[in-house]
């Protein structure tokens, strides 16, 4: 495979100590109660986060970036670039440890934007995201535009609900009819459009799915067991079907029969299995080594 797409979802940085967002325990959403949110998602609403900006900002002092390393999912993307094989990877994810793993920012689409940069909602002035660091957000404080006069609610460049999706996101959808592989990692496969993106590519196109649970086009009853398309997929990556034998595999005819496998496991746990396979787990280990001394030592200058 030289053109590899991956599409991550909030799996992939759950072991980082960045909660997902539906788990029916530890989630975001699920532990939202003492907000007193009228419903869950309402945190992500704008029209909610201009009358009542305290629960987001509640929130954002648990996600915002600069206290969470990468982890081994997020290097073994850079891994892949590094190879010359990654396409493109879209997130779900607004964590920018894609970034932190130092993977080019021109491979990385961020399906619903990120805490990388904030606006103003009512000048439209951009702010820094050390201003935002400066205003409080590591307490929990409402951040207001420091223009003279203005004193707006600034909003991280987060999509929230009933948001356009970055404009980036729509010019590269083409890249899914390029790839020769996708890998899905660490996604429930439940917010559109980024959901319908796996069913986006050619024909044919192998696409492996590493999940806790089969979802989306990867989810029984749409399929039917059979073994073509797990040759495929492990043809494209040089592995041998007898040294992944807990692949499951399926063709869905009634997707136009494109090509699905499944690894039931954590995003890390299937990475690492994927990087020995691949006889890339040395490199990968000594990836995530020096990336997280190197962040540790910058958090502490």
């Amino acid at each position: 495979a030289k053109n590899i797409v991956v599409l991550t979802g909030a799996g992939i940085s759950t072991s980082a100590g960045i909660p997902d967002f539906r788990s029916p325990e530890t989630g975001l959403y699920a532990n939202l109660e003492r907000l007193n949110l009228p419903f869950p998602e309402a945190v992500f609403e704008l029209g909610y986060f201009k009358k009542n900006p305290v629960p987001f900002w509640t929130l954002a002092k648990d996600l915002y970036p600069g206290k969470y390393l990468p982890t081994p999912t997020h290097y073994f993307l850079t891994l892949l670039h590094r190879r010359s094989v990654l396409l493109r990877t879209f997130t779900q994810n607004i964590d920018t440890l894609e970034t932190l793993a130092s993977l080019p920012p021109e491979k990385i689409i961020e399906a619903h934007g990120s805490f990388a940069s904030a606006h103003c909602l009512s000048c439209e002035k951009e702010v820094s995201r050390e201003y935002v660091l400066e205003a409080g957000v590591r307490d929990g404080k409402v951040v207001k535009c420091d223009e003279e006069g203005c004193r707006g609610l600034v909003k991280p460049d987060i999509v929230f609900f009933g948001e356009g999706l970055p404009e980036r996101f729509f010019e590269h959808m083409g890249d899914l009819k390029k790839a020769d592989l996708v890998i899905v990692i660490g996604t429930s496969l439940q917010v559109q459009p980024f959901a319908s993106l796996a069913q986006y590519c050619r024909p044919g196109t192998p696409r492996l799915l590493i999940n806790r649970e089969a979802v989306g086009p990867f989810a029984p009853p749409r399929r039917k067991t059979g073994k073509e398309s797990l040759g495929t997929l492990l043809s494209q990556l040089g592995i041998s079907e007898s040294d992944v034998p807990e692949l499951e595999s399926s063709d869905d005819e009634a997707a136009g029969g494109y090509d699905y496998s499944f690894w039931k496991g954590d995003s890390d746990e299937g990475i690492r299995r994927l990087a020995k396979e691949l006889g890339w787990e040395e490199e990968l280990d000594e990836m995530i080594k020096e990336g997280h001394e190197a962040l540790r030592a910058k958090w502490r200058e």
